[in-house]
């Protein structure tokens, strides 16, 4: 990785990723080796227990493989078992994807995913961290990490997660942030599943592919995609198809009546889509 130096982004950058700004407690300061997507880029995250079966991991490289192919950015900790399957199904379709590690960049962690990165760093991806170079991987610094995991996508993908799990906890940060969760559903005796299906009871969406994620999303193929809004798209529609100006998110929940969190998901929704557009943080339909 000795061609791939480390470079750092902070939070005042224009060049921050713009998900990661909005959460709670966004670090000040990235480093990060390879090229930083742009900070409007459509990133989801694919997390999952590090003793995944066969199945999982060909669920989430599957899923991971197919969200690349449509020019999603998938996420993921570079951890064993579903995090690295997922990193592999965007390497093997030849994408970009963002491996958030728990340490410093000068290493690897596990060593044994060493030749995973140089491929997603040589296929444009990056390697990110909150730590300086050196710093070890410590068991704390692993849930530090999931909130960047979670922060820097629109959605989290959940695959294989026991009652006892990591991306349990990513997921609850999504959740927190107002962005979705969604579930790959398993056998129900199977206990890698049963932090899964916990989910689910909970309100997170079911999906079997990568479609069925872009679906819920709308982020289908341009030229190709239909756009069903919904209660409090169209109140922000029609709020900005009132006037010429740009609105404030403030403004717009000040008019709309809803929730900063909404708005904020609400907006993102429809930046992607290719319905506004956006300066300095206000925002207009887009003009034809």
């Amino acid at each position: 990785m000795a061609c791939f130096a480390i470079k750092t982004v902070s939070l005042e950058d224009a060049s921050y990723p713009r998900l990661l700004k909005e959460i709670r407690n966004p670090p000040a300061t990235l480093f990060y080796r390879g090229v930083l997507p742009d900070p409007d880029a459509v990133t989801i995250a694919i997390v999952g227990t590090r003793k995944a079966t066969d199945e999982g991991r060909i669920i989430a490289k599957g899923i991971a493989g197919d969200l690349s192919k449509k020019g999603i950015i998938v996420v993921s900790g570079l951890a064993l078992g579903i995090d690295g399957a997922a990193h592999a199904g965007v390497v093997a379709s030849a994408g970009v994807t963002i491996a958030v590690l728990a340490n410093g960049l000068n290493f690897v962690y596990p060593l044994s995913h060493e030749n995973l990165a140089e491929k997603i760093l040589a296929l444009g991806g990056c390697l990110l961290s909150e730590y300086e170079p050196d710093e070890p991987a410590l068991p704390y610094k692993f849930l530090e990490r999931n909130r960047i995991v979670a922060g820097l996508s629109l959605a989290t993908v959940v695959i294989e997660a026991p009652k006892r799990s990591g991306a349990l906890v990513t997921a609850r940060l999504a959740a927190e942030e107002g962005r979705e969760v969604f579930v790959a559903p398993g056998g129900v005796k199977n206990r890698n599943y049963e932090g899964s299906h916990m989910l689910i009871r909970n309100g997170a969406r079911l999906v079997a592919d990568a479609s069925q994620v872009l679906e819920d999303l709308n982020l289908l193929e341009p030229g190709q995609q239909t756009f069903d809004f919904d209660r409090d798209e169209n109140k922000i529609m029609e709020t900005l198809s009132r006037t010429a100006d740009f609105l404030t998110l403030d403004k717009l929940s000040e008019i709309t009546h809803l929730e900063t969190n909404t708005i904020n998901q609400k907006i993102t929704f429809l930046l992607l889509a290719g319905f506004l557009t956006e300066i300095e943080g206000r925002f207009q339909l887009k003009r034809k």
